[in-house]
């Protein structure tokens, strides 16, 4: 069995090495899994290609134009050879020794589709609470944008989850690649939730812990991408 680890990268030359590394360093082999790592840049103006480039033993595919989170996971899901494919955002907000964690239900036959939420662990939890905190002003409407999406997801496709927003989304290959994803930006992400649910495959949740990052720091969404991504739950609800 093989996992293929994608991960978009837009301007992430201060990170992608040493995420790269650390997605390395997770041993599968125990479980009799291998791993694939895919990196996509999207049109990156810094030095992550060059750096990635130099890494040895992943496949870099490198987009001309900046078009999107969306369009970076869509290219790599193409390229893919796993059994199972994970989304691994670029910076370091995820740990990637929670892969086994993520990729075990779908493993189990228990389902297709696992999402890694930020809400399950008490723990986690708490340090969510300080980061918003902490940074209030700047981060109510990523925070509560992201509680909201939930809800709604929850309303509209029964979905039961607590993260729809969470990066490490995990699906069975085959059934992701059947599956056409229009979106671009980070609405790919409510569509595929809307396009699993409308198929009645269960998406299952696995708590994983998560170092938020800043805008400052790199971190791109933002409110228009909020706005789009309810725009994706209530229109997928109704059309495709």
């Amino acid at each position: 069995m093989k996992l293929s680890v994608v991960i978009p990268a837009y301007n992430e030359e201060e990170n992608i090495s040493e995420l790269v590394s650390r997605v390395k360093k997770v041993n599968l082999g125990q479980y009799g899994i291998d791993k694939e790592i895919i990196v996509v840049d999207d049109g990156s103006k810094d030095r992550t290609v060059e750096i990635v480039k130099k890494i040895k033993d992943i496949v870099l595919v490198i987009k001309a134009k900046n078009n999107g989170k969306g369009s970076a996971v869509k290219e790599g899901i193409k390229y893919a050879t796993g059994d199972i494919i994970i989304i691994q955002d670029a910076d370091l907000e995820y740990d990637p020794n929670e892969y086994y964690r993520c990729i075990k239900p779908i493993i189990d036959g228990r389902t297709k589709v696992v999402y890694g939420s930020r809400f399950l662990s008490q723990q986690q939890k708490r340090v969510n609470l300080l980061f918003f905190k902490k940074h209030k002003s700047a981060y109510r409407f990523a925070f509560l944008g992201g509680r909201l999406l939930t809800l709604i997801a929850n309303l509209l496709y029964n979905a039961h989850i607590t993260d729809e927003a969470t990066c490490y989304k995990t699906f069975d290959a085959k059934f992701i690649k059947s599956i056409k994803i229009n979106g671009n930006r980070f609405e790919w992400e409510p569509e595929i939730l809307a396009k699993v649910r409308k198929r009645h495959v269960k998406i299952i949740e696995v708590p994983v812990s998560y170092s938020p990052r800043t805008f400052e720091q790199g971190k791109k969404i933002n409110w228009k991408d909020g706005i789009q991504a309810i725009w994706t739950l209530v229109k997928y609800r109704f059309v495709g």
